[in-house]
């Protein structure tokens, strides 16, 4: 049975610094109570994401965490994570629904309410709103959503919603008072000088 899907949620980063690799920051995610992980490296070969995946899954720290693999089904089954996160451009997702079956979980991403019912209505375990903030981290071509936009998709959903988007720490708590069950940050972790401490500091927002 899935469990409830709330809190911080961090999305691995190598290219925003090279200070850690994607298995150490999922490490201090982990440790640090962070409920998922999404693991996200575009950057080297299947084979070796599916090693360092299965790497993360195999943490002891990850006992009461989720491993969520960015756009790659294939990779997700391979290397024994908890389920995939799907972009409007990926597999759909009930066809990675039938090949990950329904104890995975599956999300997808949105960037208005239509999409987000789209998502929600395709059988998406929940649903991914942004970017909620201007982002260096990701580029995209339409505004940022804000909190308004937030707070009607959140009004609309039955499935957890995800914010995402320029999220750093101060501006946490008013995303999660405007609707958010999860916060999806990368720079706010990943870029921190102490990527575990500021991992903790947002998961006590939702404690």
């Amino acid at each position: 049975m899935k469990k409830k899907l709330s809190g911080v949620y961090l999305i691995t980063d190598t290219q925003i610094q090279n200070q850690y690799s994607h298995v150490e920051l999922a490490d201090f995610a982990f440790k640090a109570g962070v409920q998922l992980v999404q693991y996200r490296n575009k950057q080297v070969s299947d084979r070796r994401a599916r090693e360092e995946i299965q790497t993360i899954a195999a943490l002891d720290s990850k006992e009461d965490s989720l491993l969520i693999v960015n756009d790659r089904v294939d990779l997700a089954m391979a290397g024994g994570a908890d389920g995939v996160h799907l972009g409007q451009g990926d597999l759909p997702i009930p066809v990675a629904r039938e090949l990950l079956g329904d104890e995975m979980v599956i999300g997808g991403t949105s960037s208005n309410l239509g999409e987000a019912r789209a998502v929600e209505e395709a059988g998406a375990d929940y649903v991914a709103l942004g970017h909620i903030y201007e982002t260096s981290t990701k580029h995209k071509e339409y505004a940022p959503r804000g909190l308004s936009t937030l707070r009607q998709v959140e009004q609309e959903l039955l499935v957890p919603l995800v914010a995402i988007g320029g999220i750093t720490h101060s501006r946490a708590a008013d995303v999660i008072a405007a609707g958010a069950d999860l916060l999806a940050v990368s720079s706010a972790i990943c870029a921190a000088p102490e990527p575990e401490q500021a991992a903790r500091e947002l998961v006590q927002l939702f404690e």
